[in-house]
């Protein structure tokens, strides 16, 4: 979209759909591959786990996240399944809460974690520690001395300083810590500027290009008690296909190869990352599980094979690919208004109850998503519009084009797929708004997994209230 001072929101042409929105046939209608494979539509209304999302709202209110935990499980047995050689680690940042963590346990997955909170969600949970993976860029003290301490199985290490510390405490504990060396392979992942993680001019990792990944790797062996497993390369998220793994499997396999002849060590592992896509809107094609499994397997075998190196037990991290999907924000409608822009178009603005405080992600990524009304069937023709949240923010928007029926109206509900990942877990208080609940469904049943926020929790870490 064309460039404007005042933001995407006010380009020319912004009335337009997007090249990929086609106007539907039938605006009621559920596109099927943005949803949870348990969602269906009959009359115009939508149900989720055999729920009926009207009755949910009746018993939960909104804005409510709902969990469809047979899709969850679904998704996570893909990936264990067509990655059946690997460890398959689930994103614990894309959403994680205890009784996730005992799912993705149950499945026989792996779990990543990335500050301390998420390591005590884990733990709490009673997931294993030795299943464990602990990223970060710049881990505390206290959180690597409770990694180490809870025995983590792996701690993926960040930088020199993490690697002093680290080394510190496990002298200190007299306990040893098992390691793997983040390293930037120099890969320009094809996704928003703020998830490509594998270029040079960023945060995370130890650079292949200046030699630091080779330092860090001699200084983590050098330790007395740290364990070094291996590698790890991310090259992004929201990912489709693997070409970009094929060059960072060759240059963070070429630095495995150096190691082995130059160090005479055999590191037995390799994290390959992952940050697989899902489908959002109408534009995004996500990779099958086991096409990508089989693309990955043969790009490692190929690399090693020409290095002439034995091939690591190999991971991945399939990152929203496993919660995005399984999740939908359904919201009440409150208002509806026409706009006229220049020219004497208009555009229909339907805001809702909730916004930017549980979906960030359109105002920070510029985000695309879609909706569909959920409570009834209309039989009006479609209109594009805009479902904007209820925050002080101008940008404050959750869908930005859709076409919705044109008599959609207060009192309505709205539904948008695809907002397992990252929606919860970077949900703010934004206003004063009290996060919404998730609610996981299945066979016809639903139940709470994590409340709604009240105002007692809004001022409980307000220290100037009183009981006076």
């Amino acid at each position: 979209m064309p460039s404007h001072e005042a933001g995407w929101a006010h380009a020319d042409g912004a009335l337009k759909s997007p090249s990929w929105l086609r106007q539907p046939s039938d605006p009621n209608a559920l596109v099927t591959s943005l949803w949870s494979s348990t969602a269906r539509k009959a009359d115009g209304d939508l149900t989720i786990g055999g729920v009926a999302v009207a009755d949910l709202v009746a018993d939960f209110n909104t804005p409510a996240y709902v969990l469809d935990e047979a899709d969850l499980r679904a998704r996570a047995r893909s990936f264990r399944d067509a990655f059946a050689t690997f460890d398959v680690f689930y994103a614990g940042k894309a959403f994680l809460c205890t009784t996730v963590a005992r799912w993705i346990a149950e499945e026989g997955l792996c779990l990543d974690v990335c500050s301390g909170g998420e390591l005590t969600v884990a733990l709490r949970a009673g997931f294993d520690p030795g299943r464990i993976g602990y990223h970060g860029n710049n881990k505390s003290y206290a959180e690597l001395r409770r990694a180490v301490d809870a025995g983590v199985g792996r701690i993926i290490v960040d930088s020199f300083t993490e690697i002093e510390r680290l080394t510190q405490i496990t002298n200190d504990l007299g306990r040893p810590a098992r390691v793997m060396v983040r390293v930037t392979a120099g890969v320009e992942a094809h996704t928003h500027e703020y998830i490509a993680t594998a270029h040079e001019d960023q945060k995370f990792g130890f650079s292949i290009t200046n030699g630091d990944a080779l330092e860090a790797v001699e200084r983590v062996r050098a330790a007395k008690r740290l364990e070094l497993l291996g590698l790890h390369s991310h090259i992004g998220s929201q990912i489709f296909d693997s070409s970009g793994f094929d060059v960072a499997a060759r240059r963070v396999l070429a630095l495995q190869a150096r190691v082995s002849e130059e160090l005479g060590v055999t590191m037995p592992e390799l994290d390959l990352g992952g940050g697989f896509g899902i489908a959002y809107t109408t534009q995004d094609d996500p990779s099958d599980p086991a096409q990508l499994a089989t693309e990955m397997s043969k790009i490692v075998e190929h690399e090693c094979r020409a290095l002439g190196i034995a091939q690591p037990r190999l991971s991945i991290e399939p990152g929203r690919a496993i919660v995005g999907p399984s999740v939908c924000t359904v919201y009440t409608v409150g208002t509806v208004k026409p706009v006229t822009l220049d020219g004497g178009a208009v555009r229909t603005y339907v805001s809702v109850d909730g916004g930017m405080s549980d979906n960030i992600r359109t105002a920070l990524y510029d985000a695309d998503y879609s909706c569909t009304l959920a409570n009834r069937h209309s039989e009006e023709d479609a209109v594009l519009a805009r479902v904007v949240g209820k925050h002080c923010e101008a940008g404050d928007i959750v869908v930005k084009d859709e076409f919705l029926p044109g008599d959609v109206a207060p009192g309505d509900l709205l539904a948008v797929p695809g907002t397992g990942a990252y929606c919860r877990s970077m949900s703010s208080n934004y206003n004063h708004a009290l996060r919404p609940p998730v609610i996981a469904v299945r066979d016809g049943r639903a139940r709470v997994i994590v409340r709604r926020e009240t105002e007692d929790d809004l001022l409980a870490t307000d220290v100037g209230v009183t009981d006076d």
